[in-house]
């Protein structure tokens, strides 16, 4: 028995005590930080602040544990599928997504990379990938800010943040557990279960574990299916409230990933992929991917996908005085990935890259947080953050290509070619960052109905790649030869960043804001430095100018949030490939120019109806700049549809004094696309629709749940790259139909 199927049967063992969803106690005298105040309306602390959603001056999209549990999220595209203008690409898989907010994204997918959209597990920052692990279960709900959030979050957050936020122990002794089954063999079970030790002492511990066989067929004799599930996370966290002041939460946390890697339809050139290169030597044939599906591939690179993460985070709030709160957040996280990607997707080994990322980080925050009810409110804070980094990747070019000849391949075959045919090309590298930060945020009460926002954050990032080298190596291992001598690359800057804005509340309760904010994206390294040192350069830091204004209006009843924006973008980091020689070097693009709307409407005509719709708009343009070669002035961003929509509903079809039947049904609409900059034609993706549904039918405590995704088994693709060099088009395919059940019993 595989140790993944014991992990499944003592996880549902072990949820035999949890809880469903509470909302968690605060401490007295604040707003209260729950998910849902008894009037329905959903509380957030996107602004370091607990207050309701409605009162949020800024485009904020917000999923509580009701709606979580609904929805069902597991992966990336099924938070992007429910957020007005959220998309992500998965270049190098769904567990370490890119994600794209308003068209401002990021193009390079190596793994020392942090996107402009940041993402935060309970206040603390996960920029790189290693660190991302497993996030979508027990949570009471996620928050997406959309715009810059230079102010209060910082670096990497030109496009925005996102915030994961877990269930919190409460004082009280209950639980859940839930099991499912799906299609392609999948079996899932998660749980909680809290406990009260103590008057004082509170602690919750929560899992997810889930396998499932591999959805891309790989009909090539002897190997496995790929795309599967293979996963378990557990969390634990303690809640110490000495006194009515004080207030401690320590998580602990560690997840494992080790499922069989995605596949991806590598769709040939005129050559077929090899680009000709066998038929050139005599040995073989190139491949043209002979009666196969898009989901079907013939791969003989198979091994184990491996994300492992291990995090531990404490926060603290204590009350000063009745108007004074000090909060300090500290977390600490150790992950490593291993990506080992057949990337021609075909039974030659034309290309293959795997690729490693291993890494620490350490993050501390102290803020200070004023107010005493009065015109004046204020945050003042410090932050730190360290995070250390080994990368490698392994470039395989034609390694079964017999060069020379003789029957075989080995390093004689590597050397007998000007060209690295059946040579691997592997480069390393350490990194290092280190960033401070002091940040201060002040809102003054012009009136009781006008609010007069300002911030400003000071940022001073320093970054070191050190010993980076890249050598040639035949199929055998043996050393041939160095292309990059050990080389190492710098940064030091200082950025100011920051926030004002004016909101007023009419006497009919809508809010209208208007803002202005500058977002800044800290320099980065480039980890696709191979045949020579001048690739391996360091891009500015990108910078972005935003103008917002909007209103938010209703209640439980009906609630209408428009928002409107206008950027300019300037030294948008890019991949850009020299199209002489093939190297790559990571370079700004000069200026870009992005405006467009978001609207979301939540209706509830009665108790028994509940309606959703979200609507994206979006224009995203190149303005100025040169990208391998090519002026791209008047291109489309990468991942920047114009328009995304969204829509949801629930009915209660029946309900008495012991049964509930609630029916659901969603829909999400993305329009064309590109995943480059250059725009190649035949790499644009169609605009496309999902759709889902769902039955849940609770009886006293028990839930039974049926869920259906992507009911049409629409195909649609998440990342297309421009490969015909080596005779294809990449292309990463999204998810199938996917369909199951679940029950779940509350404690």
């Amino acid at each position: 028995m595989s140790a993944n199927s014991t992990v499944l049967r003592a996880c549902a063992l072990l949820g035999a005590s949890a809880i469903a969803f509470l909302p968690t106690l605060a401490l007295a005298q604040q707003a209260p930080d729950m998910e849902e105040q008894p009037s329905g309306e959903i509380v957030v602390t996107a602004q370091k602040r607990a207050e309701r959603a409605a009162d949020v001056p800024l485009s904020l999209s917000v999923l509580g544990g009701e709606a979580l549990e609904a929805a069902r999220l597991t992966q990336a595209d099924d938070l992007a599928m429910r957020i007005p203008n959220l998309r992500f690409s998965a270049t190098v898989g769904e567990n370490t997504p890119i994600f794209a907010l308003r068209g401002v994204s990021m193009s390079d997918f190596s793994l020392n990379q942090a996107g402009p959209v940041a993402v935060y597990y309970d206040e603390v920052y996960k920029g790189n990938f290693a660190f991302l692990g497993l996030a979508l279960y027990d949570l009471q709900r996620i928050e997406v800010l959309r715009g810059p959030q230079g102010t209060l979050y910082g670096k990497n957050t030109t496009g925005g943040a996102i915030n994961y936020l877990a269930a919190k122990p409460v004082f009280e002794n209950a639980g859940y557990l839930k099991a499912g089954v799906g299609n392609f063999g999948r079996v899932e079970a998660t749980g909680a279960a809290n406990v009260v030790i103590s008057p004082t002492l509170a602690a919750r511990v929560a899992f997810t574990a889930a396998r499932a066989d591999g959805w891309f067929r790989n009909r090539l004799a002897g190997s496995p299916d790929l795309s599967g599930t293979r996963e378990y996370g557990v969390r634990g966290s303690l809640l110490w409230q000495p006194s009515d002041r004080a207030e401690l939460v320590l998580r602990l946390s560690t997840s494992l990933q080790n499922p069989t890697n995605y596949g991806n339809y590598s769709k040939p050139r005129q050559d077929g992929v090899g680009a000709g290169v066998y038929e050139a030597f005599g040995a073989g044939q190139s491949y043209f991917r002979q009666g196969l599906g898009i989901r079907e591939i013939e791969s003989n690179y198979t091994p184990r996908r491996h994300a492992r993460t291990w995090s531990a985070a404490l926060t603290g709030t204590f009350k000063l005085d009745d108007a004074l709160t000090l909060t300090t957040v500290t977390g600490w996280d150790k992950g490593s990935l291993f990506v080992p990607e057949d990337t021609d997707g075909s039974p030659t080994r034309a290309l293959e890259i795997p690729y490693t990322d291993r890494g620490t980080q350490f993050g501390q925050e102290v803020r200070l947080t004023y107010d005493n009810g009065g015109a004046l409110s204020l945050i003042l804070g410090a932050h730190y953050h360290r995070e250390d980094l080994f990368n490698a990747t392994d470039l395989n070019f034609w390694t079964d290509l017999d060069v020379d000849g003789n029957g075989r391949v080995d390093v004689d075959d590597c050397t007998a070619n000007t060209s690295l045919f059946a040579c691997v090309i592997s480069n390393r590298f350490d990194q290092e960052k280190r960033s401070y930060a002091l940040f201060g945020d002040a809102r003054w009460k012009l009136s009781d109905s006008t609010t007069l926002r300002g911030g400003l954050r000071f940022t001073r990032d320093t970054g070191a790649q050190l010993g980076l080298t890249s050598e040639i190596r035949g199929v055998d291992g043996q050393f041939v030869g160095t292309l990059i001598a050990p080389t190492d690359r710098r940064f030091a800057a200082s950025n100011l960043s920051g926030k004002v804005g004016i909101d007023h509340r009419l006497d009919g309760g809508a809010l209208l804001f208007a803002s202005y904010s500058r977002g800044y994206r800290a320099s980065g390294f480039n980890a696709q430095a191979f045949f020579d040192a001048s690739e391996a350069g360091v891009a500015k830091p990108e910078v972005l100018d935003s103008f917002e204004a909007g209103a938010k209006l209703g209640g439980r009843a009906l609630s209408l949030s428009l928002t409107g924006f206008h950027y300019l973008y300037r030294n948008q980091q890019f991949l850009s490939v020299n199209p002489a020689d093939a190297t790559q070097t990571l370079v700004n693009l000069d200026k870009s120019r992005i405006y467009g709307a978001e609207a979301e409407v939540e209706a509830r005509p009665d108790d028994r109806l509940s309606l959703q719709l979200g609507l994206g708009l979006l224009h995203a343009r190149a303005t100025q700049g040169t990208i391998s070669g090519l002026n791209v002035a008047g291109n489309t961003l990468s991942n920047a549809p114009s328009l995304t929509a969204n829509a949801g509903i629930g009915y209660t079809a029946w309900e008495d004094d012991a049964n509930r039947l609630t029916l659901r049904a969603d829909a999400a609409y993305t329009s064309a696309q590109f995943f480059e900059i250059v725009n190649v034609p035949r790499l644009r993706q169609p605009g496309y629709a999902l759709l889902g549904a769902g039955m849940d039918w609770v009886r006293g405590d028990w839930t039974l749940s049926v869920w259906g995704r992507n009911l049409t088994d629409r195909t649609y693709f998440t990342a297309r790259i421009d490969l015909s060099g080596f005779g294809f088009d990449y292309n990463h395919v999204g998810t199938p139909r996917t369909f199951g059940a679940s029950i779940r019993r509350e404690f």
